[in-house]
C-alpha cells in the first residue's frame, strides 16, 4: 500500500478551518426538504472552488460532482435538506445563526446530516492534492434532496434518470465515530376502514367505523408486543431462525417494530355515528422482511380478516414536488439492507481507518468514552438513502459520516470540527484502497 496515512491526516487537519467555515455558511441558510436550493447552489459553487472536475445540478435538484476520471465510480452521498427548527423556545442558541467554539459548530442540520458533505467535499480535494486521483477511479460527491421527506428518492431519480450507477457509495449520515454497515428499513402503511352513519341518539342503527378500527388497533399492538405464541405471533419471531432464513442479519439489525401514529375519522357530526376511520402505521423492517410480506401481516389479523371488504390496507406514496417543480412519484417503501461484514467494501473501509485512527471509535473529550464502548463497525437506528441504493437497487453502500445519531432532529443540533477533519481523510483514503 503506498499511501502516506500520516500526510493524508495533515492534509485534512489544514482543512479544518475551510470547513468549518463551509459548514457556517451552509447553516445559515434554510433548507428544509423541498426548499433546497440555497444549500444546493452553495455547495456547487464550493466544489467548484476547490477544483471538482465536472459540477451539476441534474432536473430533480440534486448536486453532482466529479472528481478525477479514472474507469471505477465511487460515491459519497449527503442529503443536505434539514427537518425544521421545531418549538423555537427549545432552542439556546439561533438555529440559523448557529455557534462555534474551539471544538464544536452548533446549527441546524450540522450533524444531520451537512457535515457529511462538507467532509466529502474536503476529502475529495485531499485526493487531488496529494495526487492519489488515478486512472482506477472517480469520484462523485453528490448533494441530496428530500431525503427527510422520502429517504431514497433522490438516489432512484440519479441511478434511473440520470443514469449514474457507482461501483459504491458511502453515506455521510452521522455515525458516531464508527463504520455503519445497514440499518432496518420501513414502510408508511394505511388502514381504512368503512362505516354507516346514523344519529347518535340510536347508535344501532349504524355501523360504527370507530368502534372496527378500535379492534384492529389492538390487534396491531399486539403484532408488535406479542411473542412467538398464540394467534398473534409478535415481530420478534423474525429473530428466530424458525420463521426467517435470515435470522442472523435480523438479529444484528434488530426486530421489526409497528406503531399507529395517525389517526382519522368522518362523520356526519358530532351528534352521530363515524362512518370512516383511517389510520397511519409507522413500520420498521429487519432482514428478511418485505413490504408484501408487512401487508399481508396486517390483512391476515383476525379484526382485519373480522370486517373482511370493510377494511383496505395499502401503502402511501409520495409525489411532493422538489424544489424545482420535479413530480417523481414513488411508494413509502424503504427497504432493509445490510452489507456483509466481510464484503470488500467494508473491508477497504475499515482498512482505511485502522491505517489513520486505530481499531476503536474516537471522538472529542465529550463523545470519547460512549464511543469507545460501542462497536467499531455496527448499524444505524434510523433510514438513510441506503434504502434505495443498496435496498432498491442493490449498489453496496456503506456508512461513515461527522457527527451524531442523537444530534438528528434534536434542539440545540451540533457537530465537531475532529468529526469533520477525521471523515475528510478516511474518505481520501477508501478509493486508493478499494482499487488495489
Amino acid at each position: 500500500m503506498n499511501l502516506d496515512f500520516n500526510k493524508i491526516k495533515e492534509a485534512a487537519q489544514g482543512y479544518e478551518a475551510a470547513m468549518t467555515k463551509f459548514l457556517r455558511d451552509l447553516v445559515k441558510i434554510p433548507g428544509e426538504s423541498a426548499g433546497e436550493e440555497g444549500h444546493i447552489n452553495r455547495i456547487a459553487e464550493e466544489m467548484k472552488a476547490v477544483g471538482f472536475d465536472k459540477v451539476e445540478i441534474d432536473p430533480m435538484g440534486n448536486v453532482l460532482g466529479y472528481m478525477g476520471t479514472g474507469k471505477t465510480l465511487i460515491g459519497f452521498d449527503a442529503h443536505i435538506d434539514t427537518v425544521g427548527i421545531g418549538n423555537i423556545a427549545n432552542w439556546t442558541f439561533d438555529p440559523y445563526e448557529g455557534f462555534e467554539s474551539d471544538t464544536e459548530i452548533g446549527g441546524r442540520g450540522t450533524s444531520d446530516q451537512m457535515g457529511g458533505i462538507v467532509s466529502s467535499v474536503y476529502g475529495a480535494k485531499i485526493m487531488k492534492d496529494l495526487g492519489l486521483l488515478s486512472d482506477k477511479y472517480t469520484v462523485l460527491v453528490t448533494g441530496t434532496v428530500q431525503e427527510e421527506d422520502c429517504d431514497g428518492l433522490c438516489w432512484q431519480y440519479i441511478i434511473h434518470e440520470d443514469g449514474v450507477r457507482p461501483a459504491f457509495v458511502v453515506s455521510t449520515e452521522p455515525t458516531d465515530g464508527g463504520i455503519y454497515r445497514g440499518q432496518r428499513g420501513r414502510m408508511e402503511i394505511r388502514v381504512d376502514v368503512k362505516g354507516v352513519s346514523c344519529h347518535g341518539s340510536a347508535p344501532e342503527r349504524g355501523d360504527n367505523a370507530i368502534y372496527k378500527m378500535a379492534d384492529i388497533l389492538q390487534d396491531i399492538r399486539a403484532l408488535n408486543e406479542n411473542d412467538t405464541t398464540g394467534e398473534i405471533k409478535g415481530l420478534v419471531k423474525m429473530l428466530d431462525e424458525a420463521y426467517n432464513p435470515q435470522w442472523k442479519e435480523a438479529r444484528f439489525l434488530g426486530r421489526g417494530t409497528i406503531t399507529t401514529s395517525e389517526i382519522f375519522f368522518t362523520s356526519p357530526s358530532r351528534c352521530a355515528v363515524a362512518d370512516s376511520c383511517s389510520v397511519s402505521l409507522d413500520r420498521r423492517m429487519t432482514a428478511g422482511e418485505t413490504w408484501e410480506s408487512c401487508l399481508e401481516e396486517i390483512r391476515m389479523l383476525p379484526s382485519v380478516k373480522k370486517y373482511g371488504d370493510d377494511v383496505t390496507v395499502s401503502m402511501y406514496e409520495y409525489a411532493r414536488p422538489s424544489y424545482k417543480g420535479l413530480v417523481y412519484p414513488i411508494e413509502c417503501y424503504f427497504p432493509t439492507w445490510v452489507i456483509p461484514e466481510d464484503h470488500k467494501v467494508t473491508k477497504a473501509l475499515e482498512t482505511a481507518y485502522h491505517n489513520l485512527y486505530g481499531e476503536t471509535r474516537s471522538g472529542s473529550a465529550e463523545t470519547d468514552e460512549m464511543r469507545k464502548a460501542r462497536p467499531l463497525t455496527d448499524k444505524w437506528t434510523f433510514s438513510t438513502n441506503g434504502v434505495s441504493i443498496m435496498g432498491r437497487n442493490q449498489i453496496p453502500c456503506i456508512g461513515f459520516g461527522p457527527g451524531a445519531e442523537a444530534q438528528a432532529h434534536a434542539p440545540n443540533e451540533k457537530t465537531w470540527k475532529e468529526d469533520l477533519v477525521k471523515c475528510a481523510a478516511v474518505y481520501a483514503a477508501l478509493p486508493t484502497i478499494y482499487c488495489e
